[in-house]
């Protein structure tokens, strides 16, 4: 098994069954048996992930006592799920969740479309718009302007250019967090620094802590980096963080790394509190485990009240500069193209990443890494990420229009910035929908890609990247997917791949 999971305890399952919202039933609805109600419930928690899979679950006579209900419910709730496929048993060693053969596994993500395929199709795979001219263009023709010094020398700058470093620095002091261009390593995007902080922190059957539902593609690179991943389930709503949840796993699986979005999380747009952070990183410091704050959403807020008044990074909550490690990249924020990250970290920590790379990439491209600075320095970064706002804020709205219209039966949480909303699909499969979508001419990422082993079934994950008539036109084809996936028609298989941006 490539993660690691615990067991639930009787109270602690009681308590996530009884905050589950009631979905209202029709004049006349019958209830369910007990029984049936209560099996259903215990699906529903690990189809969203709020119950791991292979999470072992209480005794009958425990859950019984928790729930105040009798024994004979509980044993016919759990043979349900047997039946289901839901639930594995073995006498003496106890019952644990799981997912039926067939249901549909975290899968590798959305190729992105050829360009000659996009004419007819609207692609909902990725969260990126195009790039915000013209500071595109102004941050190209001032790095050609910058380039001609660095062009007389080898241009290999393992740490990144020491220009940027500073002013990246410069950045983190701004805000009230002092820092020294030591601690501060410029990367080929978040993705090449996570990459590398895996690798230094975490071998192969390593445990990391990971949100559930978090970034599918970091996910896929842990995996695929050996490690072994532990969930930890996303409160309800756009709360985020549930703190006990994150204590007990700290307690028990002890993992060497954690990794969180606090900023506008990627899928669900959660932001996280300052007491929220501070928890967190005093939690992770208490057990020894490396904190990994992906930041790379933090600057999409969408009204300007909320920018005034952002929770201090996670950093800010650790002055030793011992626990967390802090990923920023300008992919999100300004361009997906611009393929320019960065680590901050304690300085013994970027030493030992940059002595790394030499057996990875190297470096970064000289020429974007001068763009970039130019924009951090002109202030035209300031002027294209306000434009990236603007932009994602109106997509946002439209696409949230055209929802309530097409499918008012759909649920969400609606965030306050970032490029994602996190959708609860109005009890269809978020797979069958992604099948049948491409279809009638509409790509969507399903819930099982943020998740780990199979959970997040009934979601999809829909981008801000398309407002006005687009917006309308992908509502429609996704309602068109749903009358068919409820009319029992199957598509012929999602699209296999890589990348779900």
């Amino acid at each position: 098994m490539a993660h690691w999971t615990s067991a639930v305890g009787a109270a602690q399952l009681a308590r996530l069954l009884n905050s589950q919202q009631e979905r209202p039933g029709g004049p006349g609805t019958r209830r369910p048996p007990a029984y049936r109600a209560l099996a259903d419930g215990i699906r529903l928690l690990v189809l969203e992930g709020r119950v791991p899979v292979a999470a072992r679950l209480p005794a009958e006579r425990e859950l019984a006592l928790a729930l105040s209900v009798s024994r004979t419910t509980v044993a016919a709730a759990y043979e349900a799920l047997r039946t289901e496929g839901f639930l594995e048993s073995r006498r003496g060693a106890g019952s644990w969740t799981a997912v039926p053969a067939g249901n549909p596994l975290p899968a590798r993500g959305l190729e992105p479309l050829p360009p000659e395929a996009l004419g007819s199709m609207i692609d909902l795979g990725c969260a990126a718009l195009p790039a915000p001219e013209p500071w595109l263009t102004r941050a190209v023709s001032g790095a050609l302007e910058d380039l001609p010094p660095y062009a007389h020398t080898h241009g290999d700058y393992p740490a990144g250019l020491p220009a940027l470093r500073a002013t990246i620095a410069e950045r983190y002091t701004a805000q009230g967090i002092p820092t020294m261009p030591e601690q501060i390593m410029v990367t080929t995007g978040a993705m090449g620094a996570i990459d590398a902080i895996c690798h230094l922190f975490a071998g192969r059957g390593e445990r990391i802590a990971v949100e559930s539902p978090s970034y599918a593609n970091i996910l896929q690179l842990m995996r695929e980096a050996g490690a072994r991943l532990v969930p930890v389930a996303m409160a309800e709503g756009l709360g985020g963080w549930d703190l006990d949840r994150w204590r007990q796993v700290f307690r028990e699986a002890a993992p060497r790394l954690a990794y969180v979005v606090a900023d506008f999380h990627n899928p669900t747009g959660a932001l996280a509190d300052e007491d929220q952070r501070r928890r967190l990183v005093d939690a992770a410091r208490a057990a020894g485990t490396v904190l990994v704050a992906d930041e790379t959403m933090s600057e999409l807020w969408f009204e300007e009240e909320l920018g005034r008044n952002m929770p201090r990074p996670m950093c800010g909550f650790d002055p030793a500069g011992s626990t967390v490690i802090t990923v920023g990249s300008a992919s999100k924020a300004f361009w997906a193209g611009m393929r320019i990250g960065w680590v901050r970290a304690a300085p013994d920590v970027i030493r030992s990443l940059v002595a790394a790379r030499a057996y990875a990439d190297l470096g970064t491209p000289v020429l974007e890494q001068l763009a970039v600075h130019w924009l951090f320095t002109s202030g035209g970064w300031e002027q294209a990420v306000a434009l990236r706002r603007s932009q994602a804020r109106d997509n946002r709205d439209d696409l949230l229009a055209a929802l309530r219209r097409e499918l008012p039966d759909w649920e969400y949480d609606v965030p306050s910035g970032g490029l994602t909303l996190w959708v609860r699909a109005g009890g269809l499969s978020g797979s069958r929908l992604a099948e049948v979508g491409e279809r009638v001419g509409v790509r969507v990422p399903s819930g099982p890609r943020f998740g780990v082993d199979g959970a997040f079934e009934g979601y999809l994950r829909l981008p801000f990247t398309v407002g006005g008539a687009v917006a309308d036109e992908a509502a429609s084809r996704l309602a068109s997917a749903a009358r068919l996936v409820e009319s029992g028609v199957t598509g012929g298989g999602e699209a296999s791949g890589a990348f779900v941006a």
